[in-house]
């Protein structure tokens, strides 16, 4: 199949962005969680509960990591069902910070978009790395 490199471009920005970024989240949660967490779009716990903050600051930074890897390894088909699976975290956070009082604004602009991003980005690295019929079939024999 031939590459669009301009799909492939895409795809391959929206993943740098996107890794890049969420790890700039993490640790902005580790560095000033309360204004992480309003950046999330809900209030910060207080007390103890701020600890919490911290397990998300270092899960964004991994989630970022996680994307990071391949696309550095050049593993593209593999890529893309780790994007596939990573659009699930922005979809449930839309919907944590709709159903506590969060702004829909933030739940809608950042992460719902967020999601939509990162499965664009997977369906053209699907499709940029389908293998074409002729190179899916057997070889004849003879």
């Amino acid at each position: 199949m031939r590459t669009n490199r301009f799909a492939t471009g895409l795809a391959t920005g929206i993943t740098l962005v996107g890794g890049l970024g969420i790890i700039a989240v993490g640790v902005r949660f580790l560095i000033a969680p309360e204004a992480g967490a309003t950046g999330f779009g809900i209030p910060a716990p207080t007390g103890d509960a701020l600890a919490y903050l911290d397990v998300k600051g270092i899960r964004d930074i991994v989630s970022g990591l996680v994307v990071l890897i391949p696309l550095a390894l050049g593993l593209r088909r593999p890529l893309g069902w780790t994007l596939l699976a990573a659009a699930l975290t922005p979809a449930t956070d839309a919907a944590i910070v709709l159903t506590h009082g969060g702004s829909p604004a933030v739940a809608f602009g950042i992460h719902a978009a967020t999601a939509a991003a990162l499965l664009l980005a997977a369906g053209l690295l699907f499709r940029e790395t389908r293998p074409s019929a002729a190179a899916a079939a057997p070889a004849p024999t003879r």
